[in-house]
């Protein structure tokens, strides 16, 4: 598969919303990154397996009411693209709502997505979790 073919698969996953088969469409060594505040956001930080990367979204519904996620525009470039769009979760801990713009940087190589660094407002989402 080539980037957009990834890309779309990894849109229908996301929607289905199954761990599993949304950490597949990684490599089995992947730079994955969401920057801020991991003693204030558990759920954000750095991974560097597909099981990792599993765990992540396995986990995320602890910690996550998912609202909106909405990706608006993906630009690619060959192996490279950026998404970008806003999303709306609810902190199951403090009932607070999260509401942010993001960008997703990708790089996909031989079918398998090797590289995810989503950025966001992560001072807004630490605040979010701290109050």
């Amino acid at each position: 598969m080539n980037t957009r073919e990834v890309l779309a698969e990894l849109d229908r996953r996301m929607a289905d919303y199954d761990p599993a088969r949304i950490a597949g469409l990684f490599a089995d060594t992947v730079d994955w990154d969401i920057p801020g505040d991991t003693a204030a956001v558990p759920w954000i930080g750095k991974r560097t397996t597909r099981a990792e990367v599993r765990e992540f979204f396995a986990d995320l519904d602890r910690y996550l009411e998912r609202d909106v996620y909405e990706v608006e525009r993906t630009f690619v470039d060959g192996q490279e693209a950026v998404r970008t769009g806003h999303l709306r979760s609810r902190i199951r801990a403090n009932d607070h709502w999260i509401e942010t713009r993001f960008a997703i940087e990708l790089t996909v190589v031989d079918g398998r997505i090797t590289r995810y660094h989503l950025h966001e407002d992560s001072w807004h989402v630490a605040d979010a979790a701290r109050t």
